[in-house]
């Protein structure tokens, strides 16, 4: 796993916006594998802005997201497929056949095996990832067991307050979602995962320093991975206590 520590975290958003940028530029067709939240925002600002000089072309380019909540419409604006349409598909070339949410209403199981088959299509060259307060990745949530295949997941109470911002009150967050698994997310050709804030410092610490691995915080099971650069900027890598070599 490589820990890349930035000046601040615009620059770590700038840097995996270059990373996903290079694995479109040698592969056309690439498949990303996609996050929603405010970190995620910050690099698909950098990814739509390469678009718009003329330095990138994803009209060939096919994405796949980690999640979605449960009972949320496409078209609500707190759900993730929202979220992608206004935050990066609608301002770039890329064609929404080619792009997949998977959908948070209907028959749930149906839902979540389809998720499965469409993982299973063609492997995703890149992952972006963020990370929860309690350390979880897509929504794989602390447990004593975590789960390798998409499925609905119970939200931790950390979650719900953490997301409860982006809902009128916390009554509106929804309590499940679907996900992929940790195998789901492992099967990327590469991870790249963006960090900051003090928040995220318990969870982050974790995952940079030593090589043990927990259920109860998700994130580690990174340190798995073949090829797995995590971002965190000088601020949060002097909360956790990380060293550069």
């Amino acid at each position: 796993m490589k820990i890349i520590v930035t000046e601040n975290y615009d620059r770590s958003c700038e840097i995996a916006a270059k990373m996903i940028a290079d694995v479109i530029r040698a592969k056309p067709d690439a498949r990303l594998g996609l996050a929603t939240g405010g970190t995620a925002e910050a690099v698909y600002t950098y990814l739509i802005k390469e678009y718009k000089e003329g330095n990138l072309d994803f009209s060939k380019v096919s994405t796949v997201n980690l999640d979605e909540y449960v009972g949320l419409s496409p078209d609500h604006p707190q759900s993730y497929r929202y979220y992608m349409d206004n935050k990066l598909f609608n301002h770039v070339n890329i064609d929404k056949k080619n792009t997949y949410v998977v959908s948070g209403i209907g028959d749930i199981e149906k839902n979540v095996a389809e998720f499965q088959r469409k993982l299973q299509e063609k492997p995703i060259d890149i992952q972006l990832l963020g990370i929860g307060v309690n350390g979880h990745i897509g929504f794989n949530e602390p447990n004593s067991v975590l789960k390798e295949k998409t499925h609905v997941e119970e939200l931790d109470e950390s979650t719900i307050r953490a997301n409860s911002r982006f809902f009128r009150n916390i009554d509106e967050v929804p309590r499940k979602a679907i996900t992929m698994g940790i195998g789901d997310i492992m099967r990327a050709k590469c991870l790249v995962l963006v960090a900051t804030g003090k928040a995220k410092a318990q969870a982050i610490r974790s995952l940079v320093i030593g090589d043990e691995i927990y259920c109860r915080n998700p994130s580690t099971m990174i340190k798995l991975h073949q090829n797995a650069t995590v971002i965190i900027d000088n601020e949060l890598a002097e909360l956790v206590g990380y060293k550069k070599d």
